[in-house]
C-alpha cells in the first residue's frame, strides 16, 4: 500500500479517485506544526535551531496519518507544488519518522492541476524533497519571527497601544501612512482650461486649446480666472479649420495569464474582491480541479493547454482572431520564486463553473488566459489640429478608432486610472475642413494629490519593489486591517493613528528594517537561499549580529525617552504651521503652556504642559493638516461639541455623550446632537412581556435591550428609526440565534461548504463568545486572531474535527441545596 499525504480533504478525496486500488490518500488540513509563540523557539546561538511544536488541533490528523504510514511500503508526499507546500512535506516527513512511522521509501510529487492526467503523469516521476526549498522556508519562519518577537514586545513596553510589528507587514505599512503624508503636504494649484466642441458628419468632438498668440498652453499654464476668460473670448471669436490631420495605426498585443499578483490586482479593479478572498475562491477553484495552482510567478502555458486554447478561440470566433504563431510569454518578476504554470483553465472547453463569486473569478481567469491566445487588436490614433484664422489659437483633438478588435472582444485589463481622451471617438476630417463649432468653455480644476493606496495598487506597488512574495499579500494586508492599523474607505487604505504611530516608532528607531531597499535585497538574498547560492544559516547570521544590538539598545531607553523622541519625529505632523507666525505648540486652551506628545494606558495623546493647571488633551491625530479644530463649538441651547482624549462628544450641561463612528464631527447638526442626548430612547412596551424595550448606544455599538437581552443595531440611524415591530423581531431573532449575548443572529457569518466526509453543511456563526464553526452537531471556537470571514473551509473542519474527537465536555452537576 502506498500512502499519499495533501493537504486539504477535498484534494485527498478527488486524487483517490485518481489513483485507485492500493492508494491510500489522507490530508494533512495544512501545517502540521509551526514554532509555538514564546520566546526560544528559535536559538540564534545554537546556529538557529528550532523548536517544532504540533498543532492541537492536528493531533487527531497527524495520529491517522502515522497510523497508515506505518502500514505503508512508500509515502508519498504531495502537497502544494511550491515553498509552503515542500515545507508542509517536510514537516510530515520529519513528524513520522519523530514517531518511528516512516516508510522506507519516501517520495515527493508535485502537480500544477488536479485533473487525473496531471496526477498520473506527476505519480511517474517521483523526485526528493527540495532541501533548498526547504532551507528557504526555514530561513523566512525564523527571520519573521526573531522580528515579530523581537518588536512586539518593544512596542508593547515602549509604545502603549501598539499590538505587533512584522518584517513585510511593516514595510506594507509605511507604503500607505508614507502616500498619506504625501496628501497631507500636497498643496492643491488651480489651473483652467479652454476648450471648444465642434461638429462635423453629425459626429460631436471636442478641440483643447494647445497654443496662444504663440505660447505654448501646458497643463498649468492659465493659472486664474480672468486669462481663462480672455482666452475663452479669443477662442469665441475666431473661426477655426483643419489645419493637419495625423493618424498613426498601431496594434496592442494581449496580457499574459493571470500571475498570483495580476489575479489580486484585477479582482480587486473589477470584481471588488480583497485579495485574501481572491486566494480563498481561487483555492477552492484549484481544488475543485478547474484551474491551476493559484500560488505562481509564472506567465507561461504548457504546450497541451496553449495548443487547446488556440483551437478554443478558432471554435468561439473567426479565423482571423487566431494569431499565426502560439504565442509564448516569460515572466518580468525579478527572482520568480518557482518555474510555474500561469493561473489557467484546466479545460478550455469549460467557460463557465460554479456559481456566485466562484463563477465570476473562474470567468475572470478563463477570459484572460484564452485572450492571451488571441490576435491583437489594431487600432488608429488621430490627431487633428485646428487654427482660427487671425493665427492667435490653435486646438488639438485627439481620439481612436478600432480597426479590428482581437483580443478586446474578449476581455480589456483594468486600470486603476483611465484617459477619456483613449476612447474619444473622431469623425472623418480633412486639411481644409470647417467644421462647426457649437460650444466653447474654460473650466476650473485643481491639481489633485496622488490617490490613496488601493489593494490592486499596494500589492503592485509591493511587487513592484521587491517587497514580499505575491504568495504573502493577502496575508499582509489582512493582518494589517485586523490589527487595525488601517481602514479601507471607497476601497481606499486609510492609515489609523496606531498604524502611523507604529510607523514612526520604527522609522525613528528601526530606519533601516523598514527601509523599502533593505527589504528587497532581503527578499532576494532569501532567493538566493531557494537557488542553492546562500545558506540559510548564513543569511540569518548576517541579520541577527546587527538587529538584535539594535534592539537591546531601544528596549534600554526609557518610555519618556521614546515619546521625547517620536515628539520631535513627528512635530511638523502633530503641530502644523498656522501660517499667522505664531508657535504651533502653544496651547489653544490656557494660552501658556506648550503641547507635547504624552503615552498613556489608552495609547498616545497631545497634552498641555501646564497638568494639572490646564487639562487640555488632544487625540493622537488631531494636530495633523487636516486636524479637525481644537476649540469647542457652540451647536446651540447650551449644546458643545468638544474633544478629549478618547475623541469627540457632545455636552450638555454635565451631560457628556460620545460621539458614535458613523457620525462623523465635521457637519453635525443641533439636531442629532440633541437626539444623541436624549438616550436611551424607549421604543414601547413589549407586546408579550409588558416590559419597556430600549433603544441606545454602548460599548460595542448600537443595540436593542429587553427584559435582561440584546440584539444588535446596525447603525446610529437605526437608534431612532427602529419601529415596534421592527423591534421585536430583531430580538427574537437575536434570542433564537444565541441566546444572551449581544448580537446573537441566526445568519451565518460564511457557509463554507459540506464536511468531505460527513457532508453536513459547515457554516460560521456569530456566537455569545464570539464567531465560531459549526456543522449542526459540532461547534468550535475560532481562534481569537481569526478572522471569521476569512476562514477556509480546511480550517474549520480541523477545528470540528479536533473539537469531536475531544468529545463533549464534562461539567460537574450542580446540587440544589435542601432545606431541612
Amino acid at each position: 500500500m502506498k500512502l499519499v499525504v495533501v493537504e486539504s480533504p477535498a484534494k485527498a478525496k478527488t486524487i483517490e479517485k485518481y489513483l485507485g486500488p492500493g492508494h491510500r490518500v489522507l490530508a494533512s488540513y495544512g501545517h502540521v506544526r509551526d514554532l509555538p509563540p514564546k520566546d526560544g523557539s528559535v536559538k540564534p546561538d545554537e546556529g538557529f535551531a528550532m523548536d517544532w511544536e504540533t498543532y492541537p488541533d492536528k493531533a487527531r490528523q497527524v495520529k491517522a496519518i502515522a497510523d497508515e504510514a506505518k502500514k505503508a511500503e512508500t509515502l508519498i508526499l504531495a502537497t502544494d507544488p511550491d515553498r509552503e507546500g515542500e515545507a508542509i512535506s517536510w514537516h510530515v516527513q520529519e513528524l513520522l519518522r519523530k514517531k518511528k512511522a516512516l516508510p522506507a521509501q519516501v517520495e515527493r510529487v508535485t502537480f500544477n492541476a488536479i485533473t487525473k492526467s496531471a496526477v498520473t503523469e506527476a505519480m511517474s516521476r517521483p523526485r526528493a524533497l527540495d532541501e533548498d526549498l526547504i532551507d528557504a522556508y526555514r530561513a523566512r519562519r525564523a527571520l519573521d519571527y526573531l522580528v515579530g518577537f523581537t518588536l512586539s514586545p518593544i512596542l508593547w513596553r515602549k509604545l502603549p497601544g501598539a499590538k505587533s510589528a512584522g518584517r513585510v507587514q511593516s514595510v506594507a505599512l509605511r507604503l500607505i501612512v508614507d502616500r498619506e503624508r504625501e496628501i497631507e503636504v500636497f498643496k492643491p494649484q488651480e489651473y483652467w482650461s479652454v476648450s471648444a466642441t465642434f461638429e462635423a458628419d453629425g459626429q460631436a468632438f471636442t478641440g483643447r486649446l494647445v497654443q496662444l498668440d504663440g505660447k505654448k498652453i501646458e497643463r498649468l499654464t492659465i493659472g486664474n480666472k480672468g486669462d481663462a476668460d480672455a482666452a475663452k473670448a479669443v477662442v469665441e471669436a475666431g473661426r477655426f479649420t483643419v489645419a493637419s490631420v495625423e493618424t498613426k495605426p498601431f496594434s496592442k498585443n494581449p496580457p499574459p495569464p493571470f500571475t498570483t499578483s495580476t489575479l489580486q490586482q484585477e479582482a480587486a479593479r473589477k470584481l471588488g474582491f480583497a485579495a485574501s478572498h481572491t486566494m480563498r475562491i481561487a483555492q477552492q477553484l484549484y481544488e475543485d480541479g478547474l484551474i491551476t495552482y493559484m500560488r505562481t510567478d509564472g506567465v507561461q502555458m504548457a504546450e497541451e493547454a496553449i495548443s487547446a486554447a488556440r483551437r478554443a478561440v478558432a471554435d468561439r470566433y473567426d479565423t482571423g482572431y487566431l494569431p499565426d504563431k502560439p504565442r509564448h510569454y516569460s515572466t518580468k518578476a525579478k527572482n520568480a520564486q518557482e518555474a510555474h504554470e500561469a493561473i489557467r483553465p484546466t479545460d478550455f472547453h469549460k467557460s463557465r463553473a460554479g456559481s456566485g463569486d466562484h463563477a465570476r473569478l473562474y470567468e475572470l481567469v478563463y477570459n484572460r488566459a484564452l485572450a492571451s491566445q488571441m490576435a491583437s487588436a489594431r487600432l488608429e490614433r488621430t490627431t487633428v489640429e485646428l487654427n482660427d484664422g487671425a493665427g492667435r489659437a490653435v486646438l488639438r483633438a485627439t481620439g481612436q478608432v478600432t480597426l479590428f478588435p482581437g483580443y478586446l472582444a474578449l476581455y480589456e485589463e483594468g486600470r486603476d486610472e483611465k484617459d477619456d481622451e483613449e476612447s474619444a471617438r473622431m469623425p472623418a476630417l480633412r486639411q481644409g475642413d470647417a467644421p462647426a463649432k457649437t460650444g466653447v468653455e474654460a473650466v476650473q480644476s485643481f491639481t489633485q494629490p496622488p490617490p490613496r493606496y488601493s489593494e490592486a495598487s499596494l500589492v503592485k506597488r509591493l511587487e513592484e519593489l521587491g517587497i514580499g512574495r505575491p504568495s504573502t499579500y493577502a496575508a499582509t494586508l489582512q493582518t494589517l486591517k485586523d490589527r487595525e492599523y488601517v481602514r479601507l474607505e471607497k476601497a481606499r487604505f486609510i492609515p489609523e493613528e496606531s498604524g502611523r504611530l507604529v510607523t514612526a516608532f520604527l522609522e525613528r528607531f528601526f530606519e533601516k528594517y523598514v527601509s523599502y531597499d533593505y527589504t528587497a535585497e532581503l527578499e532576494e538574498e532569501l532567493d538566493d537561499v531557494s537557488g542553492g547560492r546562500l545558506d540559510w544559516q548564513k543569511l540569518l547570521d548576517d541579520f541577527w549580529r546587527d538587529f538584535k544590538p539594535k534592539a537591546g539598545e531601544v528596549m534600554e531607553q526609557k518610555p519618556s525617552e521614546v515619546t521625547a523622541a517620536l515628539d520631535e519625529f513627528l512635530a511638523p505632523w502633530l503641530y502644523h504651521d498656522k501660517g499667522d507666525g505664531s508657535d504651533p505648540r502653544l496651547c489653544p486652551q490656557c494660552g501658556e503652556g506648550r503641547l507635547s506628545l504624552r503615552g498613556g494606558r489608552y495609547g498616545a495623546f497631545v497634552a498641555c504642559s501646564n497638568y494639572p493647571d490646564c487639562k487640555y488633551t488632544q487625540k493622537f491625530g488631531q494636530g495633523g493638516a487636516q486636524a479637525a479644530s481644537a476649540e469647542p463649538a457652540e451647536l446651540g441651547e447650551g449644546i458643545h461639541l468638544k474633544t478629549g482624549r478618547f475623541g469627540p462628544y457632545v455636552e450638555q450641561g454635565d451631560k457628556r455623550v460620545s460621539l458614535p463612528k458613523d457620525v462623523p464631527a465635521e457637519g453635525l447638526t443641533l439636531d442629532m446632537a440633541k437626539m444623541l442626548l436624549s438616550l436611551p430612547r424607549e421604543v414601547g412596551m413589549h407586546p408579550d412581556s409588558g416590559k419597556p424595550i430600549v433603544a441606545s448606544i454602548g460599548r460595542y455599538g448600537p443595540y436593542l435591550q429587553h427584559d435582561g437581552k440584546y440584539a444588535r443595531l446596525g447603525s446610529t440611524a437605526e437608534v431612532f428609526e427602529t419601529g415596534m415591530n421592527a423591534a421585536v423581531a430583531k430580538l427574537a431573532d437575536a434570542a433564537a440565534g444565541g441566546g444572551k449575548g449581544r448580537g446573537a443572529s441566526r445568519e451565518p457569518i460564511a457557509e463554507l461548504g459540506k464536511h468531505p466526509e460527513s457532508g453536513k453543511d459547515i457554516k460560521v456563526m456569530a456566537g455569545r463568545y464570539g464567531p465560531y464553526v459549526s456543522d449542526g452537531a459540532t461547534h468550535a471556537t475560532l481562534p481569537k486572531t481569526a478572522d471569521p470571514k476569512a476562514v477556509t473551509l480546511d480550517e474549520a473542519v480541523a477545528l470540528i474535527d479536533a473539537k469531536a474527537a475531544k468529545g463533549p465536555s464534562k461539567k460537574p452537576a450542580r446540587r440544589k441545596a435542601k432545606k431541612k
